[in-house]
C-alpha cells in the first residue's frame, strides 16, 4: 500500500470514528420515551414515598464527576415545583439496582409519574429545559415559551 492510500484510509477511519462519537453523544442526552414501563417501588430504593406529581430518580456513583452537578440541577427543579421529588440512588454498593434498571452509565435519570411508572429516561446529563417540559407534560401544565 502506498503512502497516499494509507493516509486516505486513515482519514476515512478518523472521519467515521468522529461521526460515530458525535452521534452517540447526541443520542445520549436525548430523552427516551420508548421504554418498558414498570412501577418503581420507593422502599426498594430506600425512600419512604414518591412525589405527588412526579419523581426525578437519579442514579449516580461515588466516582461520577458529572453526578454532583446533575444532583444540584434536579434538586433545584424539584424544590421549585410542588409535588415533585428528587431521589438520588448511589449505585456504588447497589449493583442489583443497576442491573435491574439497566444502568450502564452515571448519571442516569428516570422521570416517574405519580404512580411510579417510568415515563422518560436520560443517559448522561439531562437538559434542564427538557426536564421542565417533561414535568409540564406530566402535570398537565402548558409550556411557557
Amino acid at each position: 500500500m502506498n503512502l497516499v492510500g494509507a493516509l486516505v484510509a486513515l482519514a476515512a477511519l478518523l472521519a467515521v470514528t468522529v461521526g460515530v462519537g458525535v452521534y452517540l453523544r447526541w443520542r445520549q442526552s436525548r430523552p427516551q420515551r420508548h421504554i418498558p414501563h414498570e412501577v418503581v417501588e420507593p422502599h426498594r430504593l430506600g425512600a419512604d414515598s414518591l412525589g405527588e406529581v412526579a419523581t426525578l430518580l437519579q442514579f449516580s456513583t461515588e466516582l461520577c464527576s458529572r453526578c454532583p452537578g446533575v444532583h444540584r440541577t434536579l434538586a433545584a427543579i424539584a424544590d421549585g415545583r410542588d409535588g415533585v421529588r428528587h431521589l438520588d440512588v448511589d449505585l456504588t454498593y447497589r449493583p442489583d439496582i443497576a442491573k435491574h434498571f439497566h444502568v450502564l452509565q452515571t448519571p442516569t435519570t428516570l422521570v416517574l409519574d405519580r404512580n411510579g411508572v417510568v415515563q422518560t429516561r436520560f443517559g448522561g446529563t439531562p437538559s434542564r429545559d427538557v426536564l421542565e417540559l417533561e414535568l409540564n407534560r406530566l402535570s398537565g401544565e402548558t409550556a411557557v415559551v
